[in-house]
């Protein structure tokens, strides 16, 4: 029985049938059936005589049917400019059980000609080099993905959904401070009808153009609008909560503790207002959190806070702690920043963890210090204190005002039982 043929997936842009490469025009004259958008279908010309079949909706979940329906024909798949860049490339492949997928899954071998991406084009235009330029996509995301990427003197692409969306983005600049933001919208890159507008996101009164543009941004921060960073410890003030918050400093000394990594995943629990997991979020985009919280007008807030910051992706769970936690996906680290001394959460959390995950509970009173002494006893770890002074008007004259002082416990699951730790537990331990 001979082999199944690849399954061959070209990128073309708008410059159509003309700007593709011989071997990729080979291809798709070659295939016998044809799949990709309407759009990207219509680019062909009559002597691709393959039989012409659009992407199901939804797609991904219609894909594995789609080629099984057509398994043993030469099968070409078109994309929008380079397959592998946010395109229907990185899916097949995943499906085809070569990068992380279901090697049982019987999909051919994928044979990617890649086309210039947008961003090549939109770089070459505006004269930027392709390596220092962040790219955002829009594409299937809410456009508060943009926010946390905001910052004075950067330039940003970002790939549009639609001819609507630089509205949205101008809409969203405007209201995170960065009116001043220098915006141009490049559309049709590459082809023929390619044009590109522009003007700042306070003044935005381009009316929708084409659907297939790429926005380019000078982001320019307004005079007196909050400056967020990119590391841990971001002003309180850039969160709406009710009290209920993780201060600034100590907030910073958690995520150290928590030590974000690309692509990990971090249960925040007993939320409030959600800083944990938003700037465990902010640090990699890959980076996920599931935030929980048991009071409903908090649970909301959380999301409010997550789409203000730019990580909507966060994923808020609105019930109380342990049972809460049934059926979450195992976390790679643990935060507990309220509720405590609920019965078996320590335990819970501790138990979910896989080796190597960590834990880290902060808390200000009596009771849950307790608590986590006793962790501290017999899991090991660290247990830190965190007091924190400011300066306050004493009269005429300035004096120090303390914080109530934090208790954490931070530990990392070993692959066995931990022994104790080697050094009594001290009474007091002064971390400042």
């Amino acid at each position: 029985m001979s082999p199944a043929p690849p399954l061959s997936v070209v990128g073309i842009g708008a410059d159509g049938w003309d700007g593709l490469p011989a071997a990729a025009q080979r291809d798709l004259c070659a295939a016998e059936v044809l799949i990709g958008g309407p759009r990207q279908l219509a680019l062909l010309p009559a002597r691709c005589a393959g039989e012409r079949i659009p992407w199901p909706k939804p797609l991904r979940p219609g894909v594995p049917g789609l080629l099984a329906a057509h398994a043993g024909r030469r099968i070409c798949v078109l994309a929008s400019g380079d397959p592998m860049f946010h395109g229907i490339g990185r899916t097949l492949n995943e499906l085809s059980g070569q990068e992380g997928g279901d090697p049982e899954a019987g999909m051919p071998p994928l044979r990617v000609r890649p086309h210039p991406s947008s961003v090549s084009y939109a770089c070459a235009r505006l004269g930027w080099p392709v390596e220092d330029t962040e790219v955002i996509t829009l594409v299937g995301r809410p456009a508060d993905t943009l926010a946390a990427a905001l910052h004075a003197g950067r330039r940003l692409l970002v790939l549009s959904a639609g001819a609507a969306t630089p509205d949205e983005v101008a809409a969203l600049l405007r209201a995170r401070g960065f009116g001043p933001t220098r915006m141009r919208v490049l559309e049709q890159l590459g082809g023929e009808r390619e044009r590109m507008s522009g003007g700042t996101a306070a003044t935005w009164a381009e009316p929708p153009g084409d659907p297939l543009n790429v926005i380019a941004l000078d982001c320019a921060r307004e005079p007196g609008a909050l400056r967020l960073s990119a590391v841990p410890g971001l002003p309180d003030a850039a969160y709406a909560h009710d009290g209920q918050l993780t201060k600034r400093h100590v907030r910073a000394a958690t995520l150290a503790a928590l030590a974000p990594a690309p692509g990990e995943l971090l249960w925040d629990i007993g939320g409030g207002s959600g800083s944990i997991a938003i700037e465990w979020l902010r640090a990699h985009r890959s980076c996920r959190a599931i935030g929980v919280e048991r009071d409903p007008v908090r649970a909301e807030r959380i999301g409010h806070n997550a789409r203000t910051l730019g990580v909507p992706s966060l994923r808020v769970v609105q019930g109380a702690a342990p049972a809460a936690l049934d059926g979450l996906p195992v976390p790679d680290a643990v935060f507990i920043g309220g509720g405590l001394t609920a019965p078996g959460l320590l335990d819970a959390c501790w138990d979910a963890l896989p080796p190597g995950g960590r834990i880290v509970a902060n808390t200000v009173t009596l009771e849950s210090e307790a608590l986590l002494a006793d962790h501290y006893r017999r899991r090991g770890g660290e247990l830190v204190r965190l007091a924190v002074s400011h300066a306050t008007p004493v009269g005429g004259f300035t004096g120090w005002r303390q914080a109530m002082p934090v208790t954490q416990w931070a530990a990392v699951k070993p692959a066995s039982p931990a022994p104790p730790p080697s050094s009594p537990l001290p009474l007091e331990t002064d971390e400042r």
